[in-house]
């Protein structure tokens, strides 16, 4: 009896589980094998005799007793031609015979016909041990798979008492190679006519791949994950905790009584009808643009838990005749585009218990231009059926057309794109509503800008500052189009939906989450969490994506702002207003935009570059587009004067106007900003050698997948899932690719690392959105006094009376429209009056009054998003409520109150100290402490119109230097410039007639004004020796203050200016 310590007593306690669950087994099985033929020819003859008693008749009858020998021949000729998988699904055809030989029966979606039915029950699963499968020398596979003779896995164990997972990789890698050097390909091993998947297991972990490429080989983790992290969980965990998540989560199936951590792939994934429907239907080629197979894509772990969950879970809410509704968090590099393939496939074919077909169709709602063909491929693989997938692409007159064709035709899957959604989802609720039909949406996270009806409708559930940032071109995220869309009310009986999502919103959590007990709302031990979680730990463990935090840096900005010299200003402006502007002055202010250049691009040629064999790339996220066209512009300016080649790229949506920058107005696609695009998308232009810098605003924050991107370079303010989505766009795996770098010179590290440990492991609400709030906010809004409740019955019969003309929905909003708008601009001018009359208290009863129809108005949108958003999850009942939505909601973009802001004159403001100073790297600890929860939707309608705080700008300035100049010094180079060298140089006669004769550029190349500078200099030594002495010992650093003087100081117009006075 061997020690139960060694690998045997492994592979024992294996094969004999599975010769007790259905596979063959035969201790002396390994001398059956067939080395030349890598089959098990016993198991291919008695497959065929059994299933196919007619072929056999046939066979014998034309071969004799060499029919055996000619099935195989073929068989192996076939395997060589077209790969193991095709063979297994589609058989072998062989001469005298009207149908070819089966290989594998596989069960159907509609499993009705007894002959097949009969013909899956005769397949033949054999386990072997110690296999000697080369044909050069006598190395041994620990244990080998077959389906009816034919090899489909191979395995190779190791014991963790002796060695790990590791050193089966190894053994994989360098000693089971499919063409050993000098000699011929190994059958077994050989791509595609061999395995179609090779497992490394241990006790505790399970590795997998499916092409052996020898030392290059990448195996790939197969574990079940352990609470959120890499690995298998120990068996206290998985006996005694349960799991909180409702058939889903990061739910940890618990382990066997076998001891192992690894029992699940023997005793679950290799279970007879597991491991068949595996093959049958999961598997997928790969092939090259020329059609050619590359490999197999074979599920990882996850991947199989979750899509065959949520057939259950679908057919379960079949069984009780209603519809769900899935998130399902997996993180970037879970594999997403696979997943949605598969859930796509099986939700299409998915059959009740009664044999009906569960959906009509699946509507697929992706950008990933790869869904669609990876749908194309996988259907063809399986089915040998082409045009079962449809793509609608078409332009917005065609769209309802092609639409309609697909979904009421054969297409049992539609891809449609965010843009094309709102007509799809409009019409699958018609067909469900007047025909009955069912419907499946899988909505991927992809990202992209708004236009059109999903614009329109985004309104609805957009917080101001969402809508703000989406006016500057932004983009929004699948789970606010989802939110926007589906405006039904709660308890859609025919329609399930998907959300597959790395970072899930509370918006998202509630209306997609599962409730532990959905028999009770939502409250505290019963929040929503996500049906099925692949965490963005797991992901980073099993090294899939990179940890983008690990190389963090953060810079802090000083700077001093002077106005005339003076402290205090006469001018009164509006506090809030005056703070952005300055703040947005500085950040637009040439010397700031210029010296973030300098770190970023040094920085990029230091550390970024030589990355990837020099391929590596970088982004520059900056926080609006006339801020992209700064920096793009000063980019290429320090990239020509030093004569670097660094190819930049800038990318914002639509047009806008800099007048600073040139007269013309600025897009992705102007000659000045992208002059060599020529008309290419810029993802694909990025791609190549050509570019290494992307400059974005607003834009490729989300949904932007390029693996070569190694660096970040952030002057934007991210807040919560912002910060994750846009960080997480370096962390795409590559080879060869270890380490990221982000330069961050706005947000705070901890605010960082927070955001990003909330989606560490897995999303969770803090608690649900209250319900009472719709209830709450209508309250406010009928005290107001705006309207009556006749006024809302009118509006909500017209919205209502589907042959109501759009004059008689005019004719009921436009009474309450008038007389707001009325009381508006009557306010308005009696706050004109009583300022020019200096009548305080009327000026104040004016304003008052203002301030209540601004506050109304601000409530009528928050109600709108509320109930919006709540109606879909809670059933109010209410007919009130309702009806209060839609008359708010056409009387919202009637109001056009404005909120008036004094303009405010920063022409004289100088920025006077500068300073950037590198605060070093920041320690990032995604695995310590607590993971802060999601906030659910609180106080909406709470707010109130403040009443602007009044400053003088002098004072705010005095401030701003208090919070922002603490770390300059007198020997900031601003101060240096301005307030010694530039006072110097402007006393000069020669140079004030210069200025005047010469054209700026002339002046910059004039002897004396170089002259001069050296002058000012030298005079300057012993009051600023250290600025000084740098300057008289580089002719760059004296370069770097001309460039400062003449572009930021604006030296030639005032010594022009003094020449003329």
């Amino acid at each position: 009896m061997s020690s139960p310590h060694k690998e045997i007593s492994f592979e024992n306690e294996i094969c004999v589980h599975l010769a007790a669950h259905g596979w063959l087994y035969a201790e002396d099985d390994a001398a059956r094998y067939d080395r030349a033929r890598a089959l098990f020819p016993a198991d291919v003859l008695a497959w065929v005799q059994e299933s196919q008693p007619l072929a056999w008749e046939t066979l014998a009858k034309n071969h004799g007793s060499a029919a055996g020998e000619t099935l195989l021949a073929r068989l192996r000729d076939q395997l060589d031609t077209r790969g193991t998988l095709d063979v297994l699904r589609h058989g072998v055809e062989l001469l005298g015979l009207r149908q070819p030989v089966k290989l594998a029966e596989f069960r159907p979606a509609l499993a009705m016909n007894p002959d097949i039915l009969a013909r899956y029950a005769a397949n033949r699963l054999r386990v072997v041990r110690q296999v000697r499968y080369s044909l050069q020398n006598e190395n041994c596979l620990d244990l080998v798979l077959f389906l009816n003779g034919l090899p489909v896995a191979t395995v190779e164990l190791k014991t963790d008492f002796t060695q790990s997972v590791r050193d089966a990789i190894d053994q994989y890698r360098h000693d089971r190679l499919p063409r050993p050097k000098g000699g011929n390909p190994e059958p077994l091993l050989s791509f595609p006519s061999g395995a179609l998947v090779h497992f490394a297991v241990s006790n505790t972990e399970v590795a997998m791949v499916t092409r052996l490429r020898g030392p290059e080989t990448v195996f790939l983790p197969f574990n079940q994950g352990d609470h959120g992290a890499a690995g298998n969980p120990p068996l206290e965990k998985s006996r005694t905790g349960e799991s909180r998540f409702p058939s889903g989560g990061p739910s940890n199936p618990p382990n066997p009584a076998s001891g192992h951590r690894t029992a699940y792939l023997w005793e679950q994934v290799w279970a007879r009808e597991s491991w068949l429907e595996i093959l049958g239907r999961y598997l997928i080629a790969q092939r090259d643009k020329k059609r050619q197979l590359t490999g197999w894509i074979f599920p990882r772990y996850h991947q199989l838990d979750v899509t065959r969950k949520l057939q259950a879970a679908v057919l379960r809410d079949a069984e009780a005749k209603t519809a769900g509704k899935y998130l399902i968090q997996h993180s970037a590099g879970s594999g997403k585009t696979n997943s949605i393939a598969w859930t796509a496939h099986f939700l299409a074919e998915l059959h009740d218990s009664a044999n009906r077909k569960l959906f009509d169709s699946v509507l697929v709602v992706s950008d990933r231009t790869v869904i669609d063909a990876q749908l194309q491929d996988a259907l063809f693989d399986f089915q040998r059926q082409t045009g079962v997938v449809a793509t609608i692409k078409g332009g917005e007159g065609s769209k309802s057309a092609e639409l309609a064709e697909a979904l009421s035709g054969d297409k049992k899957i539609v891809v449609v794109t965010i843009q094309t959604f709102p007509f799809a989802l409009e019409a699958v609720r018609e067909l469900a509503a007047t025909q009955g039909k069912r419907f499946a949406v899988i909505a991927d996270e992809a990202h992209s800008s708004q236009t059109g009806e999903a614009a329109a409708k985004l309104k609805a559930v957009l917080s101001p500052e969402e809508l703000a940032e989406l006016g500057d071109g932004g983009e929004v995220s699948m789970d606010d189009v989802l939110a926007a869309q589906m405006a039904a009310r709660a308890g859609e009986k025919n329609i399930t939906f998907v959300a597959f999502t790395a970072t899930p919103k509370n918006k998202t959590l509630e209306l997609f989450g599962t409730r532990p007990d959905p028999t009770r709302p939502a409250g505290p031990g019963n929040l929503p969490v996500a049906f099925h979680v692949y965490s963005m730990r797991q992901a980073i463990e099993e090294g899939f994506i990179l940890d983008v935090l690990r190389n963090y840096t953060s810079y802090k900005l000083a700077f001093r702002l002077a106005h005339e010299g003076k402290d205090f200003d006469e001018s009164e402006v509006e506090r809030s207003a005056a703070v952005k502007r300055l703040m947005g002055w500085v950040r637009l202010h040439p010397y700031n935009i210029s010296q973030k250049v300098q770190v970023v691009v040094e920085h990029f040629r230091a550390h970024v570059a030589p990355l990837l064999a020099g391929k590596a790339k970088a982004m520059v996220v900056v926080g609006s587009r006339v801020e992209a066209v700064r920096w793009k512009l000063a980019v290429e300016k320090y990239v020509a004067e030093h004569g670097y080649k660094i190819g930049t790229l800038v990318a914002f949506s639509g047009e806008v106007n800099d007048p600073e920058s040139g007269d013309a107005a600025f897009a992705e696609g102007s000659r000045t900003l992208n002059p060599l695009l020529r008309g290419r998308d810029i993802r694909e232009a990025f791609k190549g050698d050509e570019y290494q810098l992307l400059l974005v605003a607003n834009k490729f924050q989300t949904g932007f997948d390029q693996p070569l991107l190694c660096g970040m370079y952030v002057d934007k303010r991210l807040a919560g899932i912002q910060a994750v989505q846009t960080l997480s766009r370096l962390n795409r795996a590559h080879p060869g690719k270890d380490t990221t770098y982000v330069l961050d010179f706005v947000n705070e590290p901890a605010e960082v690392l927070a955001a990003f440990k909330t989606y560490h492991e897995t999303a969770e609400l803090e608690a649900a959105t209250d319900p009472n709030l719709v209830y709450n906010l209508r309250a406010k809004l009928d005290a107001a006094g705006f309207y009556d409740d006749n006024e809302v019955e009118r509006v909500a019969a017209a919205e209502l009376n589907p042959h109501a003309t759009q004059g008689e929905l005019l004719k009921a909003v436009e009474p309450v429209v008038d007389r707001l708008m009325r009381r508006y601009r009557f306010a308005q001018e009696e706050l004109r009056l009583a300022r020019e009359e200096q009548d305080e208290r009327a000026a104040q009863e004016a304003q008052e009054e203002l301030n209540a129809l601004l506050l109304f108005r601000n409530d009528l949108g928050a109600y709108v998003r509320l109930y919006t958003f709540l109606s879909q999850i809670f059933d109010y009942g209410n007919t009130a409520v309702e009806k209060r939505a839609l008359f708010y909601r056409r009387l919202l973009p009637l109001l056009e109150f404005g909120r008036e802001r004094a303009g405010i004159d920063l022409s004289r403001v100088v920025l006077t100290h500068h300073q950037l100073r590198n605060l070093g790297r920041a320690p990032m600890p995604l695995g310590s402490g607590e993971s802060p929860k999601i906030a659910p939707i609180t106080g909406a309608g709470s707010g109130a119109v403040q009443e602007k705080q009044k400053a003088y700008l002098g004072e705010l300035i005095s401030r701003l230097n208090e919070l922002f100049g603490a770390e300059t010094t007198e020997q900031d180079q601003l101060v240096y410039v301005n307030h010694v060298l530039m006072g110097k140089l402007l006393e000069s006669k020669t140079l004030q007639q210069q200025a005047a004769s010469n054209t700026k550029e002339q002046f910059a190349n004039s002897p004396d004004f170089g002259n001069a500078l050296t002058g000012a200099i030298i005079e300057a030594l012993d009051a600023h020796n250290d600025m000084s002495t740098k300057a008289l010992n580089s002719p760059a650093v004296q370069q770097g203050l001309k460039d400062i003087l003449l572009n930021y100081a604006h030296l030639w117009e005032t010594l022009r200016a003094k020449r003329a006075s």
